[in-house]
């Protein structure tokens, strides 16, 4: 099948000689990668709410003081605003240390396994999910998208 039948592009068309187990193999670091991804947005989420939180706290340092407790205003400044999240981090620098030590070389040995094992034909157990599933001729079961059913 060529890139112009209705089937699967080239680009998601399984390279000569690559076996199945391979493709599950391919795809389960793929998907592993995907988790992976989701959890860093977990992570910058972290992030940016407990930098929400700090800033917050300015205000409540404000109302304290407002309010007639300038001891509870100082504690709040003292003990809690500015502080590391963990021993000497605040969040930005475990946002840093995850990319650099986990998720980059995470990524880039996803994408050498890709383009060593498949000839950098990336998601095919997906597209052979795709194509196992579609029912011809139904015009919301088309390959590729410009296609026709």
């Amino acid at each position: 099948m060529s890139a112009y039948d209705d089937g699967p592009d080239g680009a998601h068309q399984r390279p000569e000689g690559l076996s199945d187990t391979m493709v599950q193999a391919l795809g389960s670091l793929s998907s592993a990668l995907e988790t992976t991804e989701r959890a860093r947005g977990h992570l910058y989420s972290f992030h940016q709410l407990t930098g929400a939180a700090d800033l917050e706290l300015d205000r409540a340092v404000r109302l304290l003081r407002e309010g007639g407790h300038p001891e509870w205003a100082e504690k709040v400044q003292k003990e809690i605003l500015g502080r590391n999240v963990i021993p000497g981090h605040w969040t930005f620098q475990i946002v840093e240390a995850y990319n650099d030590t986990y998720y980059e070389p995470f990524k880039e040995l996803e994408k050498a396994a890709v383009d060593r094992l498949a000839e950098g034909r990336d998601h095919l157990y997906e597209a052979e999910m795709k194509e196992a599933r579609r029912t011809d001729g139904h015009p919301a079961h088309t390959a590729r998208p410009g296609t026709s059913p």
